[in-house]
């Protein structure tokens, strides 16, 4: 312990001995510090937030959802594009003395590394711009930190407008030339098809495949086969009422017997014309079969044997109406398959005509899908467009406006000044101590014993003379004024910042 405190003395003594060294090596290392330090040129920023809507008017028209972080990218590519670069240093006084595309392009590159765009949220952005230029001064460089920022705001506003429009604008273009092409390829189809049908023309059916046709049929048939037993079944029960109902009534026969019902029913028929009815109308066709009936009565009715049953006649005009539908279906039900039975033939006889159509048809109903698709999604882009230009969908809105920078925020000056004045004491005590470690003096006592190996009896004091003793005075005061003005340099140079500070804010 004791050794390390005679090092620690001895250090300080040899320091202190050649204090003038010390001094005149802090100076020198100050000087060339402070001065550096003042050739760096202060760095002031300004900040602004911006609101942008990320709306994509394509996906809305396509379906395709739209990726919000790549809406980011794009809007952080877009503000520090060096086309927008450009445009800012041509409308700022950074322009000014560039000539040369050399020149443009090395302002550009030093230019995109100080501006930066961050997204504090999904629609939100920070846009911060340093800048920090040694030839112009401290007020000139935050007023172009702030000018950089609006303009790059200004640059983006008008072209996100107009971009937006020329992008429906090109959107529009290319659906019209792909609507085009469909059309061309379209209309191509339909000659196909139509020349087909044309040479084939049992095989035409509005677009519809020899396939689609039997399966169209066959549905038909078995409705038909569903109402045709209905319909039979109707007739069946109608003929067994017919059966269980009597001809006539028990009684007294009323005047002309049967001749006299047939009269009655001839006059109804004749009442129903004269009101306009067709031969077709179902009341006209029960009457007409009523007086059918009753005529085939009359002619076997030798006298009046009862009156006439209104109950039976009335069932026979029913039958006769189920007789007439039974038949109708039939009819349409030998049609159906005898439809059928062509298009199966067709098919077995001639699979290649077959298979031909439905590769036809297939082409066709693909392109009339895609065209009605591409024509639909047109319309809307349209209609999204107009909308768009009267009213705008992209809301940008500047959340706050760029900022007057109040004080650099590089280098820190101070700290820096500061840190120079420690290091030149340190440097001067430093060449001091080495100064010292290369002489061959011995500090201490207890070194020289070490040293030699040989006890030492003792140590004489120095002795000054009054001369002596003044003259050590004098250089104490003017090594303590030195070191006073090297402090005084160091505050003076803290004074000038801050008043430099105060004179941009």
């Amino acid at each position: 312990m004791n050794s390390i405190y005679d090092e620690a003395r001895a250090a300080l003594f040899s320091v202190w001995h050649r204090r003038w060294l010390a001094l005149a090596v802090a100076w020198a290392v100050c000087m060339v510090g402070w001065l550096l330090v003042a050739m760096i040129p202060n760095t002031y920023e300004s900040r602004a937030r911006i609101f942008v809507q990320l709306d994509d008017v394509l996906s809305d028209v396509t379906g395709v959802p739209s990726d919000s972080k790549r809406g980011i990218d794009r809007v952080r590519q877009t503000l520090t594009s060096a086309v927008n670069i450009e445009k800012v240093i041509r409308g700022t006084s950074l322009g000014d003395g560039i000539t040369t595309p050399k020149a443009m392009e090395n302002k550009v590159l030093s230019l995109a590394k100080a501006i930066k765009v961050e997204s504090q949220e999904d629609n939100l952005f920070q846009i911060s711009a340093r800048y920090g230029d040694g030839s112009q001064s401290d007020a000139q460089n935050a007023k172009l930190a702030q000018d950089i920022v609006q303009k790059v705001i200004d640059i983006f506003r008008e072209g996100n407008l107009s971009g937006n429009r020329g992008e429906v604008d090109q959107s529009l273009d290319f659906m019209n030339q792909q609507l085009a092409a469909r059309q061309k390829e379209l209309e191509s189809a339909e000659q196909k098809r139509l020349a087909f049908e044309a040479q084939n023309p049992d095989l035409a059916g509005g677009g519809l495949s020899v396939l689609q046709k039997l399966e169209a049929s066959r549905a038909d048939l078995r409705g038909i086969d569903a109402d045709l037993a209905a319909a039979q079944s109707a007739l069946a029960a109608i003929n067994g009422q017919l059966a269980g109902t009597p001809r006539t009534l028990p009684g007294t026969a009323s005047t002309g017997g049967a001749r006299g019902a047939l009269a009655q029913a001839q006059a109804d028929l004749a009442a129903m014309r004269a009101r306009g009815l067709t031969e077709n109308h179902p009341d006209v066709i029960t009457a007409r079969n009523q007086v059918a009936s009753l005529r085939a009565a009359a002619a076997g009715d030798t006298g009046p044997a009862g009156t006439p049953n209104p109950a039976y006649s009335s069932l026979e005009s029913i039958r006769a109406d189920k007789q007439a539908n039974v038949m109708g279906l039939t009819a349409r039900r030998a049609a159906v398959q005898g439809d059928i039975s062509r298009m199966t033939s067709q098919q077995i006889t001639n699979p290649t005509v077959a298979a031909e159509q439905q590769r036809i048809n297939r082409d066709y109903d693909v392109l009339k899908q895609q065209y009605d698709k591409l024509l639909q999604d047109r319309e809307q882009l349209r209609l999204r467009g107009q909308v768009q230009t009267e009213h705008s969908a992209v809301k940008f809105q500047v959340i706050d406006p760029p900022t007057t920078p109040r004080g650099p925020i590089w280098p820190n000056r101070p700290v820096l000044l500061f840190g120079v004045l420690f290091a030149g004491l340190g440097a001067g005590a430093a060449a001091a101590f080495a100064v010292g470690q290369l002489r061959s003096t011995f500090a201490t006592t207890a070194k020289l014993e070490r040293s030699l190996g040989l006890p030492v009896l003792g140590a004489i004091s120095a002795t000054l003379t009054d001369a002596g003793r003044d003259l050590r005075r004098k250089r104490m005061r003017l090594f303590y004024a030195a070191s006073a003005a090297l402090v005084g340099v160091f505050v003076l140079l803290l004074t000038a910042e801050f008043i430099q500070r105060g004179m941009v804010a």
